[in-house]
């Protein structure tokens, strides 16, 4: 009876034991995304709508997001489509060229993994927007090429006005980059090729990273992120995406063949 009557005690100090450490234990602190900050204006909801939708669909870089709060996207959409601004897909800006999905834009920014003092090369200025969101991210140079003639003027001037001065915008083929600028830490392409243009690979640093949708014209292409290692380039396939085809002289003149990466 006393063996019992002491055992009986002790399961009772464990029991209190265990409910104290229960009560008294700090929780793990669950890591969120912090909030982007939307300043007040006509399309402040909206916004704010259109990020959590970004964040939910699996963007979840701090900065990237801000950049896209910051940049008013509005500003780049034709009168014609203010209403849908900043709705979740692509918008025609003229001349056979779309401004792309915010999610698109904010993934590709994020898979760039841009550093303070790095450099990045656009291919396909269109209206501006994604070199916007790229100026954004803060002491990062950004260079961007157009190869329509009327988009780069329109784009070069809407980022002055908006404040993107920084930003260098120059017309031109973007199958051959911007070699005088080179060598850049990021490349992103917002236009489809058939293959990867060997003069961008050239034009990489030595652990530099290319963003860039490749695959037929008119269909799905496969978004590639592409980085040098040691001199030599690792591909990753990211899955189907829709860009309007990569267009000029360069991408007519290398057609893709056996040799074409990827």
């Amino acid at each position: 009876m006393k063996r019992y009557l002491g055992v009986l005690l002790l399961l009772i100090l464990c029991a209190a034991c265990t409910q104290a450490a229960r009560e008294t234990a700090v929780p793990t602190p669950t890591l969120t995304t912090p909030e982007p900050t939307v300043a007040d204006g006509p399309y402040a909801e909206e916004l704010a709508l259109l990020l959590d939708e970004i964040e939910l669909m699996g963007v979840h870089d701090p900065a990237v997001l801000q950049a896209i709060a910051a940049v008013p996207r509005h500003e780049f959409v034709p009168a014609e489509y203010l209403d849908q601004a900043y709705e979740n897909h692509p918008l025609p800006i003229g001349y056979g060229q779309t401004i792309s999905q915010p999610y698109i834009v904010a993934w590709m920014t994020e898979l760039l993994e841009l550093q303070p003092g790095e450099k990045v090369l656009e291919i396909g200025t269109g209206s501006g927007y994604q070199a916007a969101v790229l100026a954004e991210l803060g002491s990062v140079e950004v260079y961007s090429l157009e190869i329509v003639p009327e988009l780069a003027e329109s784009a070069a001037e809407r980022l002055a006005r908006l404040g993107y001065t920084a930003v260098q915008v120059r017309q031109g083929d973007g199958y051959y980059g911007w070699a005088e600028a080179a060598p850049f830490d990021a490349i992103i392409v917002t236009a489809a090729p058939d293959h990867l243009p060997a003069p961008l690979v050239e034009q990489l640093s030595a652990a530099g990273r290319i963003v860039i949708p490749i695959g037929p014209p008119g269909w799905v292409q496969t978004l590639w992120k592409f980085i040098m290692v040691e001199g030599e380039l690792t591909g990753y396939n990211l899955g189907g995406v829709r860009f309007v085809p990569f267009t000029g002289p360069g991408a007519e003149e290398h057609p893709l063949d056996d040799s074409a990466i990827p």
